[in-house]
């Protein structure tokens, strides 16, 4: 298996990190050319806004949209997860998110980065109990169709979420240290 992680903006590296912990062939995918070859996408936090404009840019916008199309496995984290959803709110008026998850989510709710905060979730069938999530101007997951699965949630609110082959969290699990989000990941998109 070979992942790709979108590396034009954000914490791109620290998600290859994690990968590379797990054994993962791993490549930071900046043109359409290095996406062509993964079997799974990470788009990792960053600014939602900045991220879109560079995919533009990059070329990336419309290879990336297909091969979601066809059902790529893909982990969106913070930032990623507002570029997958369907329905973004307090986003530019130009920001065009992919929309391959069913989800409504705002931008930035829960503050500023100096809002920034730790907190320890209980997530459904993650064994070796709870896992410390990293908050940073995170988004909010408002609303979720019948087909997304809510896997954890904090302060009444999905936090990560799961349909089908995308996985996504509003927190970023790649500074956690600890591996079994990514972990999951792999194992449950990829079979």
């Amino acid at each position: 298996m070979k992942a790709g992680v979108l590396a034009l903006q954000g914490a791109f590296r620290e998600h290859g990190e994690v990968l590379d912990a797990l054994g993962v062939a791993t490549i930071e995918v900046r043109t359409p050319h290095e996406l062509a070859g993964i079997d799974a996408l990470v788009i990792p936090g960053g600014e939602s806004t900045t991220m879109g404009m560079l995919l533009d840019t990059s070329g990336l916008r419309e290879p990336i949209a297909e091969r979601l199309r066809e059902s790529l496995p893909v982990f969106g984290t913070c930032a990623g997860l507002i570029l997958l959803a369907d329905d973004v709110i307090d986003g530019r008026p130009d920001q065009e998110p992919f929309g391959v998850l069913d989800a409504r989510v705002r931008r930035n709710a829960y503050g500023s980065q100096l809002a920034s905060f730790e907190a320890d979730l209980d997530v459904r069938g993650l064994a070796g109990g709870s896992f410390r999530a990293v908050f940073i101007r995170a988004p909010v997951v408002e609303a979720v169709g019948d087909a997304v699965e809510v896997l954890a949630e904090h302060d009444g609110h999905p936090v990560l979420v799961r349909q089908g082959r995308i996985f996504a969290s509003t927190f970023h699990p790649e500074l956690s240290g600890d591996l079994r989000i990514h972990e999951r990941f792999l194992s449950e998109v990829m079979t």
